[in-house]
């Protein structure tokens, strides 16, 4: 067995020794809800805080907080925190690896076989609220971290693990926060890593990204009592009709097709409505509607967008009604990682090695921080072997996922330079 073997074995097997404490440290971890203010929660600094006090003693080189300002959580800032394993060749690019600390709410609780911030373990599932998105991933990336400690060994490239705030209700105070604030972190030639998305094989390796377009459409007409709808405006009516026109009419008017990403075409679905009125026997005066597009980098958001609005005007003269259509969120598509980038070739091999599987370059509709990252000019990518439960009811991900994805981290932490494989 050559010595770059018995590395990595040693290695593994570190991990495979460490997954109850992994699993003990997932318990702890997702007992402490990161819920951003926006969806009514404090943020991320409990959690954020409990994390580094576990890790402290770990032997990271550098552990250090890039908080943002936020007055609408009690701390008044929300915690970006940095851990660093130094390299032994600092000339070379240095490799980051983003995960976030935030989860969404639980939501409908009756649909929750149990409570989602007491871990629940069922076989080789473990399930509680964002034990998949994105404990899954934080946890494999520290653990792998850990495991090189252990077993004495030092990475060639400085290995960063970046915990971020905010990245469920748009990253400003996380991702965006980080490298608008503080650039001289990173250079252009490093390597990034978002471990965000994947599917269940691992065998996708994210590299670009559709524009998102979240907009919210609020209709006006004139509220009645039901028995004379002819003496009002239903705004409820009209509201359906422009949603539904809307869906038909944009798949139609963006045809095109695209085989990077998952779901090949553009798509413009109606979602979330608020409440109107509280009782059956009253016509709606005011309804509110969103909409979320996921549109193909071939086109421009913001014509999508004026469209929308030209064909809401048609609307108005056509039911009687005033319709204003707002953006909630509007990102344009970043340009994507190349294909044969370093970080996909790196991050393949040790995917192909842990798991034997070929990883694929591919594209999402969903958004994660990498795009924001893409934005500023530093080549990223999203993986992650992932049951794809997120944001779900008895959200869950697998024992061995954990497992398997540090190994994959460790692989890539120990990547040797110019090797077309760790060491």
């Amino acid at each position: 067995m050559t010595r770059t073997m018995e590395r990595t074995k040693a290695i593994f097997d570190t991990i495979d020794r460490l997954e109850t404490e992994m699993v003990e440290f997932t318990r702890g971890m997702l007992k402490v809800p990161a819920i951003a203010p926006e969806s009514g929660g404090a943020g991320e600094l409990d959690k954020a805080e409990w994390i580094v006090n576990k890790v402290s003693g770990w032997g990271f080189d550098r552990i250090e907080r890039y908080d943002a300002p936020d007055d609408r959580v009690p701390s008044g800032r929300r915690p970006n925190v940095l851990l660093r394993l130094k390299g032994s060749m600092p000339e070379l690019p240095s490799l980051w690896t983003f995960v976030h600390l935030d989860v969404v709410p639980p939501g409908d609780m009756s649909k929750w076989s149990s409570d989602p911030f007491s871990l629940r373990i069922e076989g080789e599932k473990l399930i509680a609220r964002g034990v998949e998105d994105n404990g899954q991933d934080l946890v494999a990336a520290l653990f792998a971290a850990k495991a090189l400690m252990m077993n004495g060994l030092h990475p060639e490239m400085d290995v960063n693990i970046f915990l971020v705030a905010d990245e469920e209700v748009g990253s400003e105070k996380g991702i965006v926060h980080v490298t608008r604030e503080h650039p001289e972190l990173f250079r252009k030639d490093d390597l990034f890593i978002v471990p965000d998305a994947g599917v269940a094989d691992g065998s996708m390796i994210e590299v670009s990204e559709k524009s998102i377009a979240w907009l919210k459409v609020r209709t006006i007409g004139k509220e009645v009592h039901g028995s004379v709808p002819n003496k009002g405006i239903n705004a409820n009516l009209a509201a359906m009709r422009f949603m539904v026109a809307m869906n038909d009419e944009l798949e139609k008017r963006y045809p095109a097709e695209d085989p990077l990403y998952d779901h090949v075409r553009s798509s413009f679905s109606p979602t979330k409505r608020e409440a109107n009125v509280l009782n059956i026997n009253t016509i709606p005066g005011e309804d509110v509607s969103y909409m979320d597009s996921r549109i193909l980098p071939c086109y421009d958001p913001d014509e999508v967008f004026e469209h929308i609005k030209k064909r809401a005007k048609d609307f108005e003269k056509e039911h009687g009604v005033t319709i204003e259509v707002s953006k909630v969120q509007f990102a344009r598509s970043a340009p994507p990682t190349p294909a044969d980038h370093p970080v996909v070739s790196i991050l393949g091999s040790a995917i192909e090695e842990v798991y034997g599987v070929k990883a694929s370059p591919m594209g999402i509709g969903g958004g994660t921080c990498a795009a924001f990252l893409r934005r500023e000019g530093y080549p990223a990518v999203v993986w992650g072997k992932l049951e794809d439960t997120a944001h779900q009811p008895n959200e869950y991900a697998l024992v061995q996922n954990y497992i398997g994805d540090a190994k994959v981290f460790a692989s890539v932490f120990m990547h040797r330079a110019g090797a077309g494989r760790p060491t």
